[in-house]
């Protein structure tokens, strides 16, 4: 015997999965907002807030049994990749503040200032300069090769990275930022990719 299920329950299960869906992207959009927000104006409960609202989209996203419509997985795909850009850099700068203690002087050119004890006396030199176009960079082939379904590029795009600043890790301050920003960016921009693989299954 076939069981017909209400007409207002067909509706409801039609309706849910596009209702979790704009849920998850209003939270990303709202992400989004907090990171831009705290670019011009660092402020540490904007970061915090903004990666709470990404945890609550990566875990709506994971609700519904069936793959978005085209039209919800490129708007998806939009906020996702320009959440993954931008956010990086004060997610990245937040927790090299707590791990560091503030203990590293940035510079006037995105790098680090480091001390080392020469025969004429203490010097300060800079590393790691063009730290925050490289992390833009950085971030975009990360969630690029992940949106793509290429994760094997990851692999490939931190190679690169560790050779082209290999000469610069000579100082424990310099390996030790370039280690967390690294880690820090490449999983914040996995986890914004991540959603969007989800969606678009």
């Amino acid at each position: 015997m076939t069981t017909t299920w209400p007409p207002i329950l067909v509706l409801l299960t039609r309706i849910a999965p596009h209702a979790l869906w704009a849920l998850a992207l209003l939270l990303l959009i709202a992400a989004l907002g907090c990171i831009v927000a705290t670019i011009r104006s660092p402020r540490r409960p904007l970061v915090y807030t903004a990666a709470g609202l990404l945890a609550g989209a990566l875990i709506v996203v994971l609700i519904p049994t069936e793959h978005a419509p085209v039209p919800f997985r490129l708007l998806f795909g939009v906020t996702a990749l320009a959440l993954a850009v931008l956010g990086g850099w004060p997610v990245s700068q937040l927790v090299l503040t707590l791990a560091t203690r503030s203990s590293i002087e940035p510079s006037a050119h995105g790098g680090i200032l480091v001390r080392a004890m020469t025969p004429e006396g203490e010097t300060t030199r800079e590393v790691l300069r063009g730290g925050t176009t490289i992390g833009l960079l950085e971030r975009l082939a990360a969630a690029g090769t992940i949106m793509a379904g290429f994760p094997e590029g990851l692999a490939v795009l931190i190679a690169i990275k560790g050779v082209g600043r290999f000469t610069e890790l000579e100082e424990a301050e310099a390996r030790e930022r370039f280690i967390i920003g690294t880690l820090t960016s490449i999983i914040w921009a996995c986890v914004c990719a991540g959603v969007f693989r989800i969606v678009s299954g």
